[in-house]
C-alpha cells in the first residue's frame, strides 16, 4: 500500500519542514493549504529571525509573524516608524536595527513609550544618530534587556552609560566599540563605582570596548572591582591602557577571553602580570602588540598554559620563544602567528612535535618557512585549517605533502 505525502499528519509535515532553511519554509507554505497550515506550526519557525524591509504598510505582515511564533526581527531598511514594529509585535524578544542610519532619538522615543518586558536583545550598532537621549528611553522601558549593541554609536557619552547603569541591571552583553566619548568615568558607572547614582551592570559577562581611545588603566581597575562576572573582555585598539592595567585584570577569576590586539603599550611586562595572577584564560589575543616578544611566551607557558586559543600575529617572537612555550601548552587548539617573520622551519618542527591538539594555525606572512616546515605541520593529527594568506588549506588531516596545498585567493 502506497502512502502519498499528502496523507501525512500535519505534525509529521511540521517535523520535516523544520529541517528546511528560511527560504524553503516560505516556499512549502505556497504549495497547498495543508502544507501552509503545517508550515505555520510554531515549531517550524523556532529561533528564526525575520529580516524585513519596512517600506510600505502591510497589514498582514505582523499577524503572520505572530502566527508562526517569530519573535526575532532584523530591520534591513527603515522607511516607516519604528513604533510600527513595536506595536505589531508586542512580544518581540530580539530587535536588530544595525545600520539603520536614519533612525533618530525621536523615532526611537516614539517607539519605546511603555515597558516591553519580552525584549532581551537590541542591536543599534552603526545607528549613528542615536545619542544618550535614546539610552534614557531604553533604560526606562527595556529593563529586562540582556544584550545591547551600541558599536559605532559615536555620540554616546558617559551620561549614556550612567543611564544604562541605572536601569539595565540584567544586562549580560554590552558592545561599546568606537564610542569615542566614553572614558574611565563611564566605565566606573557600569562597574557600580557611583552607587549613589546608579547600581551598575554587575551581571555583565561580555564587554566590548574596542577602539575606546579615552580609556586608561583606571577603567581596568573599575572593571576588576565591580564586574567580577565578566567572561569576555575586548580591549583591542585601546591605546591608553598599559602593562600596569594588567595587574588589575590578573585578579579576574571568571575571565575566559581577553583581546588586547593593537594595544601599543602592552609589553612582556604586562603578559608577566597576567600570568602571575589568578586568571584561567582560554583565549588571548596580543596580535600587533609590537612590544610583546619571546619572554612573553615563557610567561604564558608558566601561568597561562591552559589557553586553547593564542594569537600573536606580528609580534616579535622567534623560534626561541616557541621553544620556551610549546612543552607546557597541551590544551592549545588555535595558534595564530601570521607575520611573525622570525619564525623558521625549526619553530614549525617544535609546534608539530608538541602542540598535537592544534586544529588551526595561521602562518600568513611567515616568510622564512619552507616546504619542509609545512610538511611537518600538515602531519599534526587534529589539524583542519592552515592559513598561508593567499594560499589556504582546509581539512588537511591526512595530507602528507605540502605540495598538495591548493590556492585560495582571499580578500
Amino acid at each position: 500500500m502506497e502512502i502519498h505525502v499528502s496523507s501525512l499528519f500535519p505534525e509529521i509535515l511540521a517535523m520535516i519542514f523544520n529541517y528546511l532553511d528560511v527560504k524553503g519554509k516560505g516556499r512549502v507554505a505556497q504549495v497547498c493549504t495543508a502544507w501552509r497550515d503545517a508550515s505555520y506550526h510554531k515549531s517550524v519557525w523556532r529561533g528564526v529571525e525575520a529580516k524585513l524591509h519596512l517600506r510600505r504598510a502591510n497589514p498582514s505582515l505582523f499577524p503572520s509573524l505572530q502566527t508562526r511564533g517569530i519573535k526575532k526581527v532584523q530591520i534591513l531598511s527603515l522607511r516607516r516608524s519604528l513604533s510600527y514594529v513595536i506595536q505589531g509585535m508586542p512580544n518581540i524578544e530580539s530587535l536588530n536595527l544595525s545600520g539603520c542610519y536614519n533612525l533618530t532619538d525621536n523615532g526611537l522615543g516614539h517607539a519605546f513609550v511603555q515597558d516591553i518586558p519580552s525584549l532581551r536583545m537590541l542591536n543599534l550598532s552603526l545607528c549613528k544618530q542615536i545619542t544618550d537621549s535614546s539610552l534614557g528611553r531604553i533604560a526606562q522601558y527595556l529593563k529586562k534587556l540582556e544584550l545591547l549593541d551600541l558599536g559605532g554609536c559615536s555620540n554616546i557619552t558617559n551620561t549614556g552609560l550612567l543611564l544604562i547603569a541605572w536601569g539595565l541591571h540584567n544586562l549580560k552583553s554590552l558592545n561599546l566599540r568606537s564610542c569615542r566619548h566614553v572614558s574611565d568615568v563611564g566605565i566606573g558607572h557600569l562597574a557600580g563605582m557611583t552607587r549613589s547614582a546608579a547600581e551598575g551592570c554587575l551581571s555583565l559577562e561580555h564587554l566590548t570596548l574596542q577602539d575606546c581611545q579615552k580609556l586608561s588603566d583606571l577603567s581596568l581597575k573599575h572593571i576588576s572591582k565591580g564586574l567580577n562576572k565578566l567572561k569576555v573582555l575586548n580591549l583591542s585598539f585601546c591605546g591608553g591602557i598599559s602593562d600596569a592595567g594588567m595587574i588589575h585584570l590578573s585578579h579576574m577569576t571568571h575571565l575566559w577571553t581577553l583581546n588586547l590586539r593593537s594595544c601599543d603599550n602592552i609589553s612582556d611586562t604586562g603578559i608577566m602580570h597576567l600570568s602571575m595572577g589568578a586568571l584561567r584564560l582560554y583565549g588571548l589575543d596580543v596580535s600587533f602588540c609590537d612590544k610583546v616578544g619571546d619572554q612573553s611566551l615563557a610567561y604564558i607557558a608558566q601561568g597561562l598554559y591552559q589557553l586553547k586559543s593564542l594569537s600573536l600575529c606580528s609580534c616579535h617572537i622567534s623560534d626561541d620563544g616557541i621553544n620556551r612555550m610549546v612543552r607546557q601548552m597541551h590544551e592549545l587548539k588555535t595558534l595564530n602567528i601570521g607575520q611573525c617573520v622570525r619564525i623558521t622551519d625549526k619553530g614549525l618542527e617544535l609546534i608539530a612535535d608538541h602542540l598535537t591538539q592544534l586544529t588551526g594555525i595561521d602562518l600568513y606572512g611567515c616568510t622564512k618557512i619552507t616546504k619542509r616546515g609545512l610538511e611537518r605541520i600538515t602531519q599534526l593529527p587534529c589539524l583542519k585549517v592552515l592559513n598561508l594568506g593567499l594560499w589556504q588549506m582546509t581539512e588537511v588531516k591526512g595530507l602528507g605533502d605540502a605540495s598538495e596545498i591548493l590556492p585560495c585567493y582571499t580578500s
